[in-house]
C-alpha cells in the first residue's frame, strides 16, 4: 500500500473502531481520514493509540449543518470546532476539512461572508495549533448542509475565509478549465479525494472504484504531483456499486489502483 493513500472511514460507515482497525490492517493503510464524531470516541482513541497511524484528515460539519447567523449559534459552532481543533492537535492530526452548513434563505455572497465571520477565530486557532482548516467542494445535492458546490466557488470561499481546500475530484471533474482550477487550488489544497464515475449511472451517490469510470484521475494526480502537492490521496467510496462489490473489496481494489498510479508517477511519500 502506498503511504500517501487513505480510505475515508465513511466507506465503512457504521463499523465499530475495532472493525475499522481490522479493515486498516487488511488494507495495509497507515494514513487515516476519519469522521469527527468517531474521532473523539474514547474507544476510537484507544485504537489509534495502539497503532502507528497518521491522522491526515478529520471531517466536520460546521454549525450543526447551517451557516450560523445569531450570536448563540455562532458561539456554539465556534466552540464545537475549537474542541475538535484541540483534539486534532493533541493526536497529531494534520487537517480538519469542513462542510460549511447550509445557507438557508441567504444569498451566496451573504452566506459566504456570514460563514467567514463566524469561523474567523477558529482559523486563527487552527493556525496556532498547526492544524490545517480546509473547506471542500460538494455537490449541490448537499445544499442543505453546504455552500460551496463548484471548485471555483470553493476557491473563492477559501480565499475569503482564509481556509485551505479539500478537493473532491468526484464533484469537480467535469468543470470547465479543471486544469486551471486545480492550479489555483493546489497552493491551499491539503487533501485530494478520489473516486470514479461511470457515465449514465443515476444510482446516487454513484461513486465507483478508481479506474472503473470516466474521470481522468491519473491526469489529476499527475498534475497535483507536478505542481508540488505534498499531501495524501483519500478514497471516498460509497454508493450502490461499492455495496454490490463489498466495501472492503472495493476499497482494496481502489487502494491497489491508486497505489500503482502513484508508483508510476513517482509520488514518493512526504511526511507532514
Amino acid at each position: 500500500m502506498h503511504e500517501r493513500v487513505s480510505v475515508h472511514d465513511v466507506t465503512f460507515l457504521g463499523a465499530s473502531p475495532a472493525q475499522l482497525q481490522r479493515n486498516w490492517s487488511d488494507l495495509g493503510v497507515r494514513r487515516l481520514s476519519v469522521i469527527d464524531t468517531q474521532f473523539v470516541m474514547p474507544e476510537f482513541q484507544r485504537v489509534l493509540d495502539g497503532g502507528d497511524y497518521l491522522i491526515h484528515a478529520v471531517y466536520h460539519l460546521f454549525g450543526s449543518g447551517r451557516v450560523p447567523t445569531d450570536g448563540p449559534s455562532v458561539d456554539d459552532a465556534r466552540a464545537a470546532l475549537s474542541r475538535l481543533i484541540e483534539a486534532a492537535a493533541a493526536s497529531g492530526a494534520t487537517c480538519i476539512y469542513l462542510l460549511t452548513g447550509g445557507r438557508g434563505e441567504l444569498g451566496w455572497e451573504q452566506a459566504a461572508e456570514t460563514f467567514s465571520r463566524a469561523i474567523e477565530p477558529c482559523v486563527r486557532e487552527s493556525a496556532d495549533a498547526g492544524v490545517s482548516l480546509a473547506v471542500e467542494n460538494a455537490s449541490s445535492l448537499y445544499a442543505d448542509i453546504h455552500l460551496a458546490h463548484s471548485l471555483r466557488d470553493t476557491i473563492t470561499l477559501a480565499e475569503a475565509a482564509g481556509l485551505d481546500i479539500c478537493v473532491d475530484v468526484f464533484h469537480c471533474w467535469a468543470e470547465a478549465d479543471l486544469t486551471g482550477l486545480l492550479r489555483s487550488a493546489l497552493p491551499r489544497t491539503r487533501l485530494i479525494q478520489l473516486s470514479d464515475y461511470v457515465l449514465g449511472d443515476r444510482a446516487l451517490p454513484a461513486r465507483a472504484v478508481p479506474g472503473d469510470g470516466a474521470i481522468p484521475i491519473e491526469a489529476v494526480v499527475a498534475q497535483a504531483l507536478a505542481d508540488g502537492y505534498q499531501f495524501g490521496f483519500d478514497l471516498e467510496l460509497i454508493g450502490p456499486r461499492i455495496e454490490a462489490e463489498g466495501r472492503l473489496a472495493a476499497a482494496r481494489r481502489g487502494c491497489q489502483v491508486v497505489s500503482a498510479m502513484l508508483d508510476r508517477l513517482g509520488g514518493a511519500e512526504v511526511e507532514v
